[in-house]
């Protein structure tokens, strides 16, 4: 008996799992969504130092739900790192490290290098394969100078003069490559990551309010917060009352609550507590 002719697999994109697919929607199943994360960081290296910027806003989809979040991360006292994505994978990442970076430093009694934090940082995002939503700025001054790394979540990194991140990256980095330059002052750079950092603002819904700064440099850390409210509260215009008898009641009705009176002792106000 001869063997059934099997036709050869064709190439292109398959069809086959449409009609499954949308057929167990219909049963009901809900699949995964994109997860979409706002936030605008950015950082520039200048003639002394580092300088890194942050927007405040966090966001839970549609919903602002923090206006003041601190998005600057303390690594040691001479690199810091700006986080973006899930704001507990930033956080917590950025302390793992820092904790990591400091038990290196008292074991060899050296200050350390950005590329170290940089090598432990990609090492721990890679081993979980882009799970961890961390997309990381990090910057520091060490005995090599000034450098500056941008993280991705799954691993890979970028050693840059100017790096952007975030969902408002995009018009932050319009602004570095228009006006970036070497050997920029200390006020040149903050003006230019700010106006970084203003532009994701303004081009970006899920970036807002507030604009920080933290400025390395290999004697001290300047961290800005807030260096400018991007976003300042409006005044209202007018009154938003309604007058009485604007809307007409159609029945009103009293009841009297009947209650016994057990006490009438007051309470002494309670004494405060002796922090001492």
């Amino acid at each position: 008996m001869a063997a059934p002719c099997v036709e050869p697999a064709k190439g292109g994109f398959s069809f086959e799992n449409c009609t499954r697919n949308s057929r167990l929607e219909q049963m009901g199943l809900k699949f995964p969504k994109a997860y979409k994360t706002g936030t605008t960081i950015a950082g520039i290296i200048y003639k002394d130092g580092v300088v890194l910027g942050a927007d405040t806003r966090a966001t839970e989809d549609t919903v602002v739900a923090d206006k003041n979040c601190a998005k600057i991360h303390y690594i040691s006292d001479n690199i810091y790192c700006c986080g973006a994505g899930t704001a507990a994978d930033t956080e917590m990442t950025t302390q793992m490290i820092s904790g990591q970076l400091e038990l290196h430093r008292l074991a060899t009694g050296r200050a350390p290098r950005v590329c170290t934090a940089n090598r432990l940082l990609k090492q721990m995002l890679f081993r979980y394969q882009g799970y961890i939503g961390a997309a990381l700025v990090l910057g520091g001054v060490d005995a090599t100078g000034p450098n500056l790394y941008s993280i991705w979540p799954h691993g890979s990194t970028d050693k840059l003069p100017y790096v952007t991140m975030g969902s408002g990256s995009l018009a932050a980095m319009a602004t570095f490559e228009d006006r970036f330059k070497p050997n920029m002052s200390k006020e040149e750079a903050m003006k230019l990551v700010r106006d970084a950092i203003a532009a994701g603002i303004f081009n970006d819904l899920g970036s807002g309010s507030n604009v920080d700064l933290c400025v390395i440099t290999k004697d001290k850390v300047e961290y800005i917060r807030p260096y400018e409210i991007a976003n300042a509260k409006g005044i209202k215009q007018g009154r938003y009352l309604y007058k009485r008898g604007t809307t007409a009641v159609l029945s009103s009705e009293v009841k009297k609550v009947e209650f016994d009176v057990i006490g009438t002792e007051v309470t002494p106000r309670a004494q405060p507590m002796d922090t001492q």
